[in-house]
């Protein structure tokens, strides 16, 4: 596995494993699975119901806790300054872990206003060594500069949706003037139909890649951090079997050029969607 080092100067691996959807004993099962495969980054969420599941399959794994980067997110019914603090609480409780190591806030809910209220509750959370690192997800630029201007903290990730048809080249080129390490959720988009694209089997039957291993791939030299997800352990091995190989400026450029201006999957809009 090879890593980023976050602006904070946290090592967190180049690839992480989605858990949405994973949940009770079986979801337990698949994460360690997922960890056992070689995964150390576990992706996870107050709203995904499963910080249980992810602790427990932690603890099954008997892999060293220090060696597992575990992340959870803020929601949005909890932006409130003293509701985000118990939520965060709440999150290492859930997992019987002492500590996150990564917690962001998963939605900004605009229209609400109160997301830098949630923010200097993670601030705080950080201070108090509840959590190690800090960020956000689905966050704009306008929102990230709101947060450095009101609180003088810039978040170590963004998570967004990124893939082939919404390869988010200017959101990426902005986290990366702040020195924010952009990750992609959704990474070979949510219907997994950029799989199909002629581009991208061409490439895959070059280098001798399943198409997942070639979009993941791509966003590892954008620069991005993926976090796929699946619940077959070849599958996850594979996902994870992307370092022994590198696309061209070429295969980069054809790949770049799939990108749509209304790529994303379900319209999830920061500006207007809202999670609660």
């Amino acid at each position: 596995m090879e890593h980023y080092i976050l602006a904070d100067g946290f090592k967190i691996p180049k690839v992480g494993f989605g858990t949405s959807g994973f949940k009770g004993l079986d979801g337990t099962r698949r994460i360690e699975m997922a960890l056992n495969n070689g995964y150390r980054l576990i992706d996870s969420a107050y709203n995904y119901e499963n910080e249980g599941a992810v602790g427990k399959a932690i603890r099954n794994s008997g892999i060293p806790r220090d060696q597992i980067t575990v992340t959870s997110k803020l929601p949005g019914r909890h932006h409130e300054y003293d509701d985000a603090l118990a939520a965060i609480e709440e999150s290492v409780l859930r997992t019987g872990l002492n500590y996150l190591d990564l917690y962001l806030i998963h939605w900004p809910n605009p229209k609400e206003d109160k997301y830098v209220e949630a923010w200097q509750a993670l601030v705080d959370a950080q201070k108090a060594g509840l959590v190690r690192s800090i960020g956000v997800s689905n966050f704009l630029p306008e929102y990230i500069e709101r947060l450095e201007a009101e609180t003088g903290v810039l978040p170590v990730i963004n998570q967004v949706e990124l893939h082939p048809y919404f390869n988010q080249a200017e959101q990426r080129e902005f986290d990366t003037s702040k020195g924010i390490i952009t990750q992609a959720w959704g990474p070979v988009g949510q219907k997994n139909e950029t799989l199909d694209e002629k581009v991208i089997t061409e490439i895959a039957d070059k280098y001798g890649k399943t198409a997942a291993q070639v979009v993941l791939r791509w966003e590892i030299q954008l620069g991005v951090l993926p976090i796929p997800k699946s619940s077959h352990a070849g599958r996850q091995f594979e996902n994870l079997n992307i370092f022994d190989f590198e696309l061209s400026q070429d295969e980069m450029e054809s790949i770049n050029a799939l990108t749509r201006a209304e790529g994303r999957n379900n319209d999830l809009d920061p500006e207007k969607h809202e999670e609660f």
